[in-house]
């Protein structure tokens, strides 16, 4: 299965979303990073691989940690993504993390890293299994994997919410009916326990473990950009984008109910904090 499709969404259409919500995937995510990196304590010396690193905020965290001789190397599918990327870490004088742009499914990885790390970046996988095995491979034998995924739809309501909103009102259309460029499967697709153990179990990871992560996060600094948000990204923007002129027709409903239906997580000062929960996944390659 050709990864073309999805390569060309994330460098244009979704690098432009991203691109205009950036400050929330940042900010928004970062306690989310934060405590799942508090997890790991990398050596000085560590040569560390942050999948899907989209805006790179990790990679050069990451690298803040690791002494001169240490280095955090991002992988993303995106080139656009991979080039904010090095801008970033220009800009912060990080000079110890490194960018490249690979399919994380086919390409080669470099290494042996010491650890591996994904934030949000494997979920869009056409064929995770394959993923998850070039990981491997990219590893140091011992070497540790931590992904941080997004829990069941259901505990995440700040897009399960405006997904339900959308659907009652704008005719989903599959990826399948539609020539239009997609994300891939999707954002809850690597929620369910069992088969991503099974998964990291069948391609040769072990000690793999599952802990649950909640907390508030900022899908808005109001409620117009938490709407516009809610619209642009996610399952609920998906839909709108993929029913075409039709969805354009209906988004001025749409709007409308999300008013009611993202106003409930309103803060004091204006923002709009929604309850999150993720899965931090740990499994090791073996010695």
């Amino acid at each position: 299965m050709s990864n073309d499709v999805v390569i060309e969404a994330w460098n244009t259409v979704l690098f432009e979303k991203f691109t205009r919500f950036k400050y929330l995937f940042i900010e928004g995510y970062a306690s989310i990073s934060d405590e799942a990196l508090k997890r790991s304590q990398y050596a000085e010396d560590a040569k560390i691989l942050d999948v899907g690193c989209g805006f790179g905020d990790c990679t050069i965290q990451i690298a803040k940690t690791l002494g001169a001789k240490g280095t955090a190397a991002g992988v993303d599918c995106a080139s656009n993504f991979i080039l904010e990327c090095e801008k970033s870490a220009r800009e912060d004088g990080v000079a110890n993390a490194q960018f490249f742009v690979a399919d994380v499914e086919a390409d080669d990885l470099g290494g042996p890293y010491d650890e591996a790390f994904a934030r949000f970046g494997t979920m869009f996988f056409n064929l995770p299994g394959l993923a998850m095995k070039n990981i491997l491979q990219s590893l140091a034998p011992g070497g540790k994997f931590t992904q941080v995924v997004w829990r069941k739809r259901e505990d995440n309501p700040w897009l399960h919410d405006a997904e339900k909103c959308v659907k009652a009102i704008v005719p989903v259309v599959s990826h399948d009916e539609t020539d239009a460029v997609h994300c891939g499967p999707g954002p809850f697709s690597m929620a369910g326990p069992d088969m991503v153990s099974d998964m990291l179990q069948s391609v040769g990871f072990e000690r793999i473990q599952f802990e649950r992560f909640d907390s508030d996060i900022c899908i808005g600094r109001n409620i117009e950009e938490a709407i516009q948000f809610a619209l642009e990204i996610g399952p609920a923007g998906e839909i709108i984008r993929l029913a075409g002129e039709e969805g354009e027709r209906l988004r001025g409903g749409v709007i409308e109910s999300l008013q009611d239906v993202i106003g409930q997580y309103l803060r004091d000062d204006g923002s709009i904090w929604a309850p999150s929960s993720a899965w931090f996944i740990t499994a090791y390659k073996p010695e």
